[in-house]
């Protein structure tokens, strides 16, 4: 049975929120802000990530497979890439890292942190979280690819000094991450999706989980392996119906309006969360840190959702996804925007993080291949994710 399509009265948080952090960007743009405006303006820019992630599902909802897929992961790109280009464009030299910083952190707060997640409130809920091996195989294969190729590569070449490519090297690396993505999308949306529709729980049979999830309409099977959030069905099975054609195009402009408030609010609060992190005494990447979970929250509850109504395949999807997406878009974008951005473009990971790299990898791959997993499992990914986030404050 289908729910009602979805409206939006004015009073809906998701069409004040946007409006509220695009007044806050007119009122705060060019100046010097005091401590409580910019705790004002930091909430604004949180609702408005929220936000634009929500619209961006309903448009996604709206439009299907194989469109519908690229409409969240791009605009959680374009938040991620205009937070990383406004800290960068003002920051000189001390911010050449942070998209490295920034990019790597995501992928281990989403193959550690929701994946750790999802397989722990799996486990609780039915003793083992089954899920597709195939789909979450080759997407784990995919970050895996483009980790090394974008940020482990950088510091063993020798054409410049220093972890960084040459702009031959970038280019290809840019090219190869996005040839890469849309092969993701294509395989993931298209020609094998069924290796991504979750699994029917208890029974570890491989099957997907019922007609609704098979569905090529609404509902999670237009969601189950977008790489971004899970929206509307509820936790007994049903699905909600497509939103509207004015529902959408609403969405769709709400998207905008949140997006260009998340870039200007971003602009406004980077000199405090510089300053912040300064005078804590903490090593620069935090600020990659603070910018990863910031974009990644949303996908985060979307993926311990999902996992409570025993899909976690569609957990692993948003996980892996979004890893996924934040290399395969981030990197060509950031690597567009040394056209204009002067100062270095450090990609090249240090020993540590090469070694919590690998570790992640290889755990990962030793979860993903029985197809089933444990309590344990979920409890190995959240340690390696509190290890990298205690290294990064004390490294």
């Amino acid at each position: 049975m289908s729910t009602a399509p979805r409206r939006f009265p004015l009073t809906d948080w998701t069409v004040v929120v946007p409006v509220v952090a695009l007044l806050a960007l007119v009122f705060s743009w060019g100046r010097d802000l005091p401590g409580y405006a910019v705790a004002l303006v930091a909430l604004c820019l949180g609702g408005a990530v929220l936000a634009a992630v929500h619209h961006a599902e309903v448009v996604a909802h709206r439009v299907g497979e194989p469109f519908g897929s690229l409409v969240l992961a791009v605009a959680v790109t374009v938040i991620e890439v205009a937070l990383i280009v406004t800290l960068m464009a003002d920051g000189g030299d001390k911010t050449a890292s942070l998209a490295r910083d920034t990019v790597f952190a995501a992928v281990m707060i989403t193959c550690n942190g929701i994946v750790g997640l999802s397989l722990l409130v799996g486990a609780l809920r039915n003793r083992v979280a089954v899920f597709n091996a195939e789909g979450s195989g080759a997407a784990l294969a995919t970050v895996a690819t483009l980790a090394t190729l974008s940020l482990v590569l950088p510091t063993f070449t020798t054409s410049k000094p220093g972890p960084e490519f040459s702009t031959a090297q970038l280019a290809f690396a840019a090219v190869a991450s996005l040839a890469l993505y849309g092969l993701f999308i294509a395989v993931q949306t298209v020609r094998h999706r069924d290796y991504f529709l979750p699994v029917a729980t208890g029974a570890g049979t491989g099957k997907t989980a019922g007609t609704a999830a098979a569905a090529p309409g609404g509902g999670d099977a237009d969601r189950d392996g977008d790489g971004g959030g899970d929206g509307g069905g509820d936790s007994d099975g049903e699905h909600a119906a497509p939103p509207t054609s004015r529902a959408a195009l609403v969405s769709l402009g709400l998207l905008l309006v949140a997006l260009i408030a998340v870039v200007g609010d971003a602009k406004a609060v980077s000199p405090t969360i510089e300053a912040g992190v300064a005078s804590a005494g903490l090593p620069n990447a935090v600020v990659g840190v603070i910018i990863a979970l910031l974009v990644l929250a949303p996908e985060t509850l979307a993926a311990v959702r999902a996992a409570r109504r025993d899909r976690v395949q569609t957990s692993l999807n948003l996980a892996y996804g979004s890893a996924i997406a934040s290399i395969g878009l981030t990197i060509p974008a950031i690597a567009l925007a040394t056209i204009w951005l002067s100062g270095p473009l450090l990609l090249g990971l240090g020993p540590i993080h090469m070694v919590l790299l690998a570790l992640t990898v290889v755990v990962s791959a030793l979860t993903i291949a029985p197809g089933r997993a444990t309590l344990l499992q979920g409890g190995v990914h959240l340690v390696l994710l509190a290890a990298y986030l205690f290294l990064a404050v004390s490294p």
